[in-house]
């Protein structure tokens, strides 16, 4: 090889070196994405869990979205009040009354409860017993193999003779629990006072068939609707309104429990962080 065909090369390589340099230069300017300040701020602010609780796939994605006005700032569960205060004033937004969000398991039986079970001898995970027959008789109940215990990060629930229970010390009302139950009883709602009521049963049958597959099932009487505006019965269900659970008073939502018959009506007693 002489010394013009190494010349020749070289100035081919210098050339195209030239030529690239100039696309990528250009299609660096041309698909450039402009990241709002304001995500790159929400971002810092939030707490990096990436739970997907706020209906996003990561605190990122959460983060662009506030920036864009398409949601609110008071989603995160992880950051609490105080996240969403200050996302709020990167907005320059107000952001309201908010309260902590809590896993709420609408499911009440024990595994003496359940009037009618059998052995089941499948892989011991819910979502693979949801879809075999006959395990229960209520098919709208807690299956208890803990898919919900596996998808916490916080070690905030745990299967307590059958039934997923909520460490309220710990829950930080991620959702992750909801998302991995197939039966979808799990549900997050706002803990408005440290003392709530909720309807620990997803049954939707009516009564005569709940009572035969269940002890604490609701069977649709409809007494607490009489006793309290919060309460409603939807498809033999009790169901609560928690936009106006402050609306009613203690004594109240007591005596509602109380005129439960099957005693169904369950206050938890929570800390709220």
């Amino acid at each position: 090889m002489n010394i013009v065909t190494i010349l020749i090369s070289a100035g081919t390589l210098l050339g195209l070196a030239v030529i690239f340099s100039y696309i990528l230069g250009w299609a660096s300017n041309a698909f450039k994405i402009e990241i709002d300040p304001r995500a790159e701020a929400a971002l810092e602010v939030l707490p990096g869990a990436n739970c997907g609780g706020c209906g996003y796939v990561g605190c990122g994605a959460y983060a662009a979205a506030v920036a864009a006005e398409k949601a609110a700032v008071n989603l995160c569960s992880v950051g609490g009040p105080n996240c969403a205060a200050e996302l709020a004033a990167i907005m320059g937004v107000e952001v309201g009354e908010t309260f902590p969000l809590r896993a709420v398991v609408h499911c009440g039986a024990n595994t003496e409860d359940r009037l009618q079970r059998n052995e089941y001898r499948g892989e011991q995970k819910c979502f693979t017993a949801n879809l075999v027959n006959g395990i229960q008789g209520c098919v709208y109940g807690c299956l208890g193999f803990g898919d919900c215990v596996e998808a916490c990060n916080y070690d905030a629930i745990q299967v307590l003779d059958g039934l997923a229970t909520v460490d309220y010390q710990n829950c930080i009302g991620c959702g992750m629990c909801a998302k991995a139950c197939p039966r979808n009883i799990i549900t997050i709602i706002p803990f408005k006072k440290e003392s709530i009521l909720v309807v620990p049963c997803s049954n939707h049958d009516a009564g005569k068939l709940v009572k035969s597959v269940c002890n604490v099932g609701c069977i649709g009487c409809k007494a607490c609707t009489k006793v309290s505006k919060i309460f409603s019965v939807i498809d033999n269900l009790a169901v609560i309104d928690y936009d106006k659970y402050l609306e009613a008073d203690s004594e109240e939502l007591a005596k509602a429990a109380e005129k439960c018959p099957v005693k169904m009506l369950t206050f938890l007693k929570t800390r709220i962080k």
